[in-house]
C-alpha cells in the first residue's frame, strides 16, 4: 500500500531581505532608546533600574507599534 501525499516542507524559498530604509530605522530606535536611557539616568539622575525600566517600556511600545504596522501591510498584500 503507498500513500500519493505531496510532502510538506516549512522552507518556503530564500527570505526577503531587509532593505536599508529597516536597518536604518532600527539603528535610529536603537539609538533613541540608547538616548532616552542616558537622559534619564544622567539628566534627570532618576535612577539606574527605573532608567532601564522606562527604557524597556519604550522599546516595548515600538516593538507593539513594529508589530502592529507589519500585520497591516502584510494584510494589504
Amino acid at each position: 500500500m503507498s500513500v500519493d501525499q505531496e510532502r510538506v516542507t516549512d522552507d518556503d524559498g530564500p527570505a526577503d531581505e531587509i532593505s536599508t530604509a529597516t536597518l536604518v530605522g532600527y539603528a535610529t530606535a536603537a539609538f533613541a532608546l540608547l538616548g532616552w536611557f542616558l537622559f534619564g539616568w544622567l539628566v534627570q539622575r532618576q535612577g539606574f533600574v527605573a532608567s532601564v525600566g522606562e527604557t524597556a517600556g519604550a522599546a516595548f511600545g515600538l516593538l507593539l507599534a513594529v508589530s502592529v504596522i507589519g500585520t497591516f501591510r502584510r494584510d494589504r498584500r
